[in-house]
């Protein structure tokens, strides 16, 4: 993800466990869409829930591009709270993972089936070990990209690879995302390493 992993804790006892599932549970969230912006997971309980026998609750947000924002709630049952944590949980995260490959399959099917919507363009600086690059459009613009927005093989990347892409204005500026690659050159060419003055104003490597 762009973003770290955030989880956070609000009347529930922070446990090596619990976290310990949440990440497991959130790297396969990656698994289904790699190019996931960020996620959050928020636990909490009311303060009073040993005495009243009030539920967990499980908020998960995930934030994926071309704007798109995955909200799921899950609520434990009442009876017995100590053992309904990390049901509640699984429960949150089958239905994340569900609504995700929904997004995902939906996503690359419009990337299949509608290229005229796209911009063309082609790699023109490459960062392979820092996970980011540009791609030059026919406008002679040069667009940052992330990894997580290579739908189809970051590792198949090379300068002058041809792409297609939908370009969004981030909190820092345009950057493409859901980039495919549509054109491989036939010989390998070497990777550009820029420094990072070059880079627009606001991006770090």
């Amino acid at each position: 993800m762009q973003v770290p992993l955030e989880v956070t804790y609000r009347n529930v006892e922070k446990t090596d466990a619990i976290e310990n599932l949440i990440r497991e549970k959130v790297d396969k969230l990656e698994k289904i869409c790699d190019y996931m912006i960020s996620c959050r997971v928020a636990v909490e309980a009311p303060q009073q829930h040993q005495q009243t026998g009030n539920p967990f609750r499980v908020r998960i947000d995930m934030r994926i591009p071309q704007g798109h924002e995955l909200v799921i709630k899950r609520e434990s049952s009442q009876g017995n709270i100590h053992g309904t944590l990390p049901q509640t949980l699984r429960d949150a995260f089958d239905a994340a993972q569900r609504q995700l490959k929904e997004l995902v399959k939906k996503q690359r099917a419009e990337v299949k089936t509608h290229p005229a919507e796209q911009d063309m363009a082609f790699v023109v600086r490459l960062f392979k070990e820092e996970g980011y690059g540009f791609i030059k459009t026919e406008g002679n613009r040069e667009i940052y990209f992330h990894k997580n927005s290579v739908l189809n093989g970051w590792d198949r990347l090379e300068i002058g690879t041809g792409v297609r892409f939908v370009e969004t204005l981030g909190e820092k500026g345009p950057q493409a995302t859901t980039v495919q690659i549509v054109d491989k050159p036939g010989v390998r060419a070497a990777r550009t390493e820029e420094p990072e003055a070059d880079l627009p104003l606001g991006w770090k490597a």
